[in-house]
């Protein structure tokens, strides 16, 4: 069986991610034959629009599939990883340049890569499992996958707070920070997609949806404003050093887990995005890092520690973010030159 359904149901094309016993991650793969049935839909007059979901309850996709990057990396193949980057990434500037409705089903956990496939669609629908977040800086990586948009959009200062704390939204929180349009429940859904494969007319998702449901992060954007105004991270840090309110305690722990070097590039990423609030520019500057994040960061460590030892104790470069030169931040960042991104089909896994 595929890992990935592809078809023409009524008047929808259907992607269903099918790896249920791997939460549903993104193998190089299932971008490519995604990326191919977006070119044929495009101007396919019989598809109306793009229904993506993912098989099982407890997640539409828990991200990519990185073993095998770690063990080509640690075989010193770092061109393994990023040719599967830069197609994965032009598969997400796709999914946001779409010229038809895209509609995204997430359930349960919706992490990195599967933010990517989902959330810069054009309708994108959570329910009461839904638990969302970018927690890339927990293995050495930066927000990527377009992310880092997203994050730039978040009201004020919220997505800076995202992308160094991998917070986990429930579904008014993704609506609140812009990584959801819809809280609708769960129930529903199958009897939704029928309609929506049956008619081609996205209105139907606006006759299901409920109003809109108060979001828990609200509650906490007046600090994470005031505590995030910082240049940097290590800013950031010392300003809440002496705060003594939980959700100071807490912000402080989680980033201490954090890859510095990475948690120092993230928070630089996105008011760089934030600045130019373009899909490609995002893609770009996530691909300086990603490029460089096996060789010079640490990315294999992360992997390492969480996935293949699962020892839950990687030994990071640096031992805390103030320990990090911006230098060395703007090292990770610097245009690729010749190696830079191009959204061009040169590839295959």
């Amino acid at each position: 069986m595929s890992n990935v359904e592809i078809r023409k149901s009524g008047r929808a094309g259907r992607i269903t991610l099918n790896r249920p016993e791997a939460l549903n991650a993104l193998t190089w793969e299932m971008c490519l034959d995604m990326e191919a049935a977006l070119d044929a839909w495009a101007s396919d007059d019989e598809v109306a629009l793009v229904i993506i979901d993912g098989a099982g309850e407890k997640a539409f996709c828990a991200g990519g599939d990185i073993a095998e990057m770690y063990r080509r990396g640690r075989a010193g193949d770092y061109d393994y990883g990023r040719r599967f980057w830069a197609d994965e990434y032009r598969l997400n500037a796709k999914i946001f340049e779409f010229p038809k409705p895209y509609v995204a089903f997430m359930q349960g956990f919706t992490m990195g890569g599967g933010v990517g496939v989902a959330c810069h669609g054009s309708h994108r629908i959570v329910g009461e499992t839904s638990r969302i977040s970018m927690p890339e800086c927990a293995i050495g990586l930066i927000p990527d996958v377009g992310g880092s948009l997203l994050l730039a959009r978040a009201p004020g200062r919220v997505g800076e707070y995202l992308a160094v704390t991998g917070h986990r939204m429930n579904g008014p929180d993704a609506v609140f920070a812009g990584f959801a349009d819809y809280v609708i429940a769960e129930a529903q859904w199958h009897a939704l997609i029928a309609e929506l494969e049956a008619s081609g007319d996205v209105t139907a998702i606006d006759h299901v949806a409920g109003a809109p449901q108060h979001a828990p992060l609200s509650d906490q954007q007046a600090w994470i404003d005031a505590a995030f105004r910082g240049v940097t991270l290590a800013d950031v840090l010392r300003g809440i050093a002496g705060d003594n309110t939980e959700i100071a305690g807490a912000t402080r722990a989680t980033i201490a887990k954090a890859s510095p070097l990475a948690a120092a590039c993230a928070y630089d990423v996105v008011a760089r995005v934030r600045a130019t609030d373009d899909i490609r520019h995002a893609l770009d500057v996530e691909y300086r890092y990603t490029y460089r994040s096996k060789q010079d960061g640490d990315f294999l460590e992360g992997i390492r520690a969480a996935i293949i030892d699962k020892d839950r104790n990687p030994v990071w470069k640096h031992d805390s973010i103030t320990a990090v030169p911006q230098t060395e931040v703007s090292n990770m960042l610097m245009p690729l030159g010749e190696n830079r991104l191009t959204f061009e089909k040169e590839t295959g896994a």
